[in-house]
């Protein structure tokens, strides 16, 4: 049976495979995440998820490699891991009252047969009209600062929103597990 490696450092995705209980390494894969100039949200996402499974071949040629990267977006604006408070607190602002689309790219790599496996998965999400107040008591309380939209819906980000759809529960957190069961089915690994 091939190896399962996850080309991901996020902790996010590590902890949601692990809910599949297959065995899995992890190793970072090194892509460079610029959309390309007039790419959709969708297609960035999905082109990030096959580039950093791609990424790790080399390193694992009889694998079957995972790749995963989420755009979140707004109309034409994208919203990233805001890395400061100051930007969390700007993105949460400009969601405010908003419906948002998480556009989550999967791609499963066999390595040995080059074969892969890549879906989209949007997750759309309704942001409440939020006031500067509980814009900070959130801040205060929640490590929001390296996800996208600045809220963990997994967490107590999921107060600041009125709904959420999707086909896929575990999309909006970063690896949408329905859609990897059955492309690692496909692949031979007997789940469950």
């Amino acid at each position: 049976m091939p190896q399962l490696i996850l080309a991901s450092t996020s902790p996010y995705r590590r902890e949601l495979l692990g809910r599949l209980q297959h065995p899995f390494e992890v190793c970072a894969p090194e892509t460079d995440e610029t959309p390309l100039p007039g790419e959709a949200p969708a297609a960035t996402a999905e082109r990030l998820a096959v580039a950093k499974a791609t990424a790790v071949t080399q390193r694992y040629p009889d694998a079957l490699i995972i790749g995963s990267d989420q755009v979140a977006y707004c109309g034409d604006l994208r919203f990233g891991k805001p890395g400061t408070r100051d930007k969390a607190r700007a993105q949460l602002r400009q969601l405010s009252g908003k419906v948002v689309i998480f556009h989550t790219g999967l791609c499963l790599l066999n390595s040995r047969s080059g074969r892969s496996h890549v879906r989209g998965v949007p997750t759309e999400v309704r942001f409440r009209e939020l006031a500067d107040e509980e814009i900070e008591r959130y801040l205060d309380k929640e490590d929001a600062l390296n996800c996208a939209g600045s809220a963990r819906s997994e967490a107590l980000g999921v107060s600041l929103l009125e709904w959420m759809r999707s086909d896929d529960p575990t999309s909006l957190v970063g690896l949408p597990l329905i859609a990897l069961a059955e492309m690692l089915r496909a692949e031979g690994i007997p789940l469950p």
